[in-house]
């Protein structure tokens, strides 16, 4: 099994090589690092011929190679391949996941894989990734908790299996979050404390701690804090997204969770079903 990171050679694309890296010498796994170009839609809207196209094929060469230097200077000993993909990002990688590890993408960046996160390509990976999917707008605080968010949907349990499973394999805290309105409007998010005392709130007390009840018991060794806040999941999210190590959220198929992940500034990891 394998880690495949996609980069463009952006700042964001870095950012991503270099927690891919990071969590493949944690994984005790290969990583192998994917750079993608369409030249079929330069070489139709351009049509300058071979070239070009030699250029474009440096290019690409010498992006995956600063990569895997990159990628070996922050996690030494680990297994590193580079591979360059002809055609447009989205498609190449959703291919290039099949039987991966892990796919992690970078927020931002240009037409490449790093900026695939704001086009609609990305959105399809994101929500049918053939296998688990990281999306890295920034590192992270590496001494923070992995922060979750749960509510009574049948991927809460997918939500929580991955939150401990990260949280045990990183041995770092875990919070999860389960929120109980009323929702607090965004245009207030930074203006009202994120979490506020619930303790009043029995029943979702309750529900909370019987979610989180199976998976303490599975998972022994993660410190876990279950927080019951008056705010949204998703100013809870957003907020714990400044101070933790990642955000762990269920698959986001619709407009909101996708606008939500554009909101995070921690690594993203997505919930993968089963």
């Amino acid at each position: 099994m394998t880690i495949i990171v996609g980069t463009d050679g952006t700042h964001s694309g870095t950012t991503a090589v270099d927690w891919a890296a990071a969590e493949a010498q944690r994984r005790n796994t290969g990583l192998r690092i994917v750079h993608a170009y369409d030249w079929d839609w330069y070489e139709s809207r351009l049509d300058i011929g071979s070239e070009y196209m030699d250029v474009t094929r440096v290019l690409a060469e010498a992006v995956v190679a600063a990569a895997a230097d990159r990628a070996r200077q922050t996690a030494p000993g680990i297994d590193v391949e580079t591979d360059i993909l002809i055609g447009r990002a989205g498609p190449q990688l959703f291919k290039a996941a099949h039987g991966a590890e892990l796919l992690v993408l970078g927020a931002h960046g240009r037409r490449g894989v790093a900026g695939l996160f704001l086009g609609s390509v990305s959105r399809r990976l994101v929500t049918h990734s053939p296998c688990p999917i990281v999306v890295v707008p920034g590192p992270g605080a590496a001494d923070g908790p992995v922060a979750a968010g749960v509510d009574d949907s049948p991927a809460a349990d997918d939500v929580l299996r991955t939150a401990f499973e990260t949280a045990d394999r990183w041995g770092c805290p875990l919070v999860v979050f389960r929120a109980s309105g009323p929702a607090v409007p965004a245009w207030l998010f930074g203006l009202l404390p994120v979490l506020r005392p619930a303790a009043d709130d029995v029943g979702e007390n309750a529900r909370l701690e019987e979610q989180v009840r199976p998976w303490r018991a599975r998972y022994p060794r993660v410190r876990v804090e279950a927080v019951l806040t008056r705010d949204s999941a998703a100013g809870a999210l957003t907020a714990a997204s400044h101070w933790g190590r990642a955000v762990v959220l269920g698959c986001p198929h619709g407009s909101a969770g996708l606008q939500l992940m554009h909101q995070l500034e921690c690594p993203v990891v997505v919930a993968h079903a089963g």
